[in-house]
């Protein structure tokens, strides 16, 4: 972002507009503001929501990028990834040491490393912004170059090495008139409102008495945004359906015990055995300490005639083991019993948590790191849809919601969405609210509601439009009730994925490159 042309075009002479504290600032406060701005991003997602940080923060970041050079501007975005995801992601440390029964001094500095390789993504946007947004460039650039680069670097953590997509901008947004764009552009698309939206305020910021101008652009897009999220894509599809949704409450430290594993069994059949007048009943993944075939000869059946008895289907989250080319192998699933059984396997899994990434550099890791069948094998990428109370279900387990395209791949076919999840290995943290946050996008961008069973909470029940209809209490055994309204139709996103907004910023910035090509 560089200051306004239209005194050099009149042959005026410049005048520096730019308020005082952002003119006369030492390098190592603009370094310690990048961090604590960093810091204070992550109180925009759930569960504080303060969405409007997600604006603030970036901005000051970008008003610190100004005049930067580029070693210096990657330094900044270093120093606010760190804070970002060093408060936004710290609690992995209660899954790999209080869960995952890694000592201390070896979690502090692998998760050291793993923020620090998060930070280089907006380290990589600070670097490659001063490299294009050279000085005395139009403000329109900024505008524009800056969220292409934000988002461009979002959509590559989001697959390089599997994935993380944790705390991208868009989802921080779901409260708010942004978050509008989410059927259309999917959340990449509501993360480049967001960071446009970022890059207009630091420009009000440098401009002082002109900033009314981005303001009023700020404005439009705001107000734009919230028209875009008037438009329906989708109508019911039939009656609404009745859902009990089960959340077992059972502690992790007691889960994979001999000693407990009656005690879960008995309690999950006995829960569903209470329920009446239901269309579908969701148990959370993994809900059983136990693989398929090592359950009682008779549980599966027996849940089959209580299904046929009371006109309902189940969908319970199982552990299945299989053999294949004479070695043992492991699936994540969901099984359907009811009218039309069948099955859906994980296939997105998690490092660490479900498989070992990069074995020839790892193989001494799993000696440290105690985590229950962590060895599964991935389902197909194509599976059929899986059918429950009549209709066709987008099935995703636990960290597969975290990402559009996962969820994508059921649609349009499916008429709701049903995610089971296992978010006890994090604790009483922010990491249950964040996934929670990422499901209600999901809705929001397919125009399906969702039905989120999980272990020890979040279970809840979503709406099409990503509002959050019911929810149970955390770390309590309970069974969540309500209707849920299936839905037929198409949003651009479900028909387009994430191809028009990567089009859209690839475009703007070899537009800028070649319009600063021929200026020079």
């Amino acid at each position: 972002m560089g200051t306004s042309q239209v005194s050099s075009h009149l042959n005026i002479p410049s005048v520096n507009l730019e308020p005082h504290y952002l003119t006369h600032r030492k390098p190592v406060w603009s370094d310690l503001l990048a961090l604590v701005s960093g810091a204070l991003l992550p109180l925009a997602y759930a569960p504080v929501s303060l969405f409007p940080l997600a604006i603030l923060a970036p901005a000051v970041l970008f008003v610190h990028w100004q005049g930067a050079t580029p070693g210096r501007a990657a330094w900044r975005g270093f120093l606010f990834g760190l804070g970002q995801f060093g408060v936004g992601v710290g609690w992995l440390y209660i899954a790999l040491h209080e869960y995952g029964g890694m000592h201390g001094l070896l979690v502090f500095p692998l998760l050291l490393m793993f923020i620090a390789f998060l930070a280089g993504y907006p380290a990589l946007v600070g670097w490659l912004q001063a490299r294009i947004l050279t000085p005395n460039v139009p403000d329109w650039q900024g505008i524009l170059v800056l969220p292409a680069l934000w988002v461009a670097l979002e959509w590559m953590r989001g697959w390089f090495l599997t994935g993380f997509p944790w705390l991208d901008l868009g989802y921080s947004q779901i409260d708010s008139p942004l978050a509008g764009v989410a059927p259309w552009l999917g959340v990449y698309g509501v993360s480049f409102a967001a960071a446009a939206s970022a890059a207009l305020l630091a420009l009000a910021l440098r401009h002082g008495r002109r900033s009314w101008r981005y303001l009023a652009v700020l404005l439009l897009l705001w107000s734009g945004a919230w028209l875009a999220g008037q438009q329906s894509w989708v109508v019911p599809d039939g009656k609404p359906l009745r859902a009990a949704l089960i959340q077992g409450n059972v502690a992790l430290a007691k889960k994979w015990s001999p000693n407990y594993r009656m005690e879960i069994v008995q309690r999950y059949a006995a829960l569903t055995q209470e329920q009446h007048h239901v269309d579908l009943v969701v148990w959370p993944e993994a809900a059983l300490p136990a693989t398929l075939d090592e359950l009682e000869e008779g549980y599966i059946p027996q849940l089959e005639r209580l299904a046929a008895s009371r006109h309902m289907d189940i969908l319970l989250g199982v552990l299945e083991q299989g053999y294949i080319n004479g070695g043992r192998t492991y699936y994540n699933s969901v099984l359907s019993i009811g009218a039309q059984p069948g099955v859906y396997r994980k296939h997105h899994l998690v490092p660490f948590g479900e498989y070992l990434p990069l074995q020839g550099l790892l193989r001494w890791l799993p000696n440290y790191l105690f985590i229950p069948m962590s060895d599964f094998s991935p389902g197909a990428a194509a599976q059929e849809n899986l059918r429950a109370a009549g209709r066709n279900v987008g099935i995703s387990i636990c960290y597969e919601d975290a990402f559009g395209r996962e969820v994508r791949r059921a649609l349009p076919q499916a008429s709701f969405l049903v995610n089971v999840s296992e978010d006890a290995w994090y604790g009483d943290s922010w990491a249950p609210h964040q996934h929670q946050q990422m499901a209600r996008m999901r809705a929001l961008e397919t125009g399906r509601p969702m039905l989120r069973a999980t272990n020890t909470g979040i279970t809840a029940i979503i709406d099409h439009r990503g509002v959050e209809l019911a929810r149970a209490p955390q770390f309590a055994v309970q069974v969540l009730k309500g209707e849920i309204q299936p839905m037929q139709g198409i949003t651009p996103f479900v028909r387009f994925g994430n191809t028009p907004v990567m089009v859209l910023a690839l475009l703007i910035l070899v537009a800028v490159i070649a319009w600063r090509r021929r200026r020079n």
